[in-house]
């Protein structure tokens, strides 16, 4: 890795870590927390047949939905796709396998996945035929459980309103949304900031993802950030 300053890298440096068939994981909500110059990154290398996993497949032209609706993914673990009518196109004719998973249970797989743990218990669906449907069943003081799989990808990306140069991350109210979840569940995680601050400007009680959790961290205006050392 060149032309790195601690943490702090370029677009061009992680690249090397997105390649065909890979599991990725991204944060963000309807597009709203994901970040936008490392899925442009993404698309521009032409990576495709992705395992996506987040909360929903954005929209057609914001957030991931950009990489689902050009076709470079062949499945995605979410809660939801309908905000992407391509999306639901793509999974009607039988090139994008999808994974539907409710909103909370797939936070909490990540999360599991996240601090090592290899599934969850849930009573969600455990009486319905099709949620239920080639999952494993596990009996607790009498009660009958889904097994949920914890989930981890081989690359997490998210985006932060703020990173110090050790990857202290902080979030910009509701663009926070899954990202502190997704940046502890990637084997490498790489964060894209809107700001690079020097070390010791961040409160510590408002540091929401510590900088254990991230390895990469790149700027969204793109411009060396040397003098953070300062």
């Amino acid at each position: 890795m060149e032309n790195t300053f601690g943490k702090i890298t370029t677009l061009d440096n992680v690249m090397d870590f997105f390649h065909d068939g890979m599991t990725l994981m991204f944060g963000g909500f309807g597009g709203v927390g994901s970040p936008p110059t490392l899925i442009e990154g993404i698309l521009e290398k032409g990576v495709k047949d992705l395992t996506l996993i987040g909360n929903d497949t954005g929209f057609p032209h914001i957030g991931i939905g950009k990489i689902v609706s050009r076709g470079r993914a062949s499945k995605v673990i979410a809660s939801h796709i309908g905000s992407n009518p391509v999306a639901g196109q793509l999974m009607n004719a039988g090139k994008l396998v999808v994974e539907f998973s409710p909103q909370g249970i797939l936070a909490e797989r990540i999360r599991a996945g996240g601090v090592g743990l290899p599934a969850i218990l849930s009573d969600i669906g455990v009486d319905n035929e099709i949620v239920s449907k080639d999952k494993p069943h596990f009996k607790l003081s009498g009660k009958d459980y889904l097994v949920e799989t914890a989930l981890s990808a081989e690359v997490s990306i998210v985006y932060a309103k703020k990173a110090d140069i050790y990857g202290n991350l902080i979030y910009d109210k509701s663009a926070r949304n899954t990202n502190p979840l997704v940046a502890m569940a990637g084997k490498i995680t790489i964060a894209e900031a809107e700001e690079i601050v020097p070390l010791g400007s961040l409160n510590p009680e408002e540091i929401i993802t510590p900088g254990v959790f991230v390895d990469y961290i790149i700027s969204s205006q793109g411009v060396n950030w040397k003098w953070a050392w300062e």
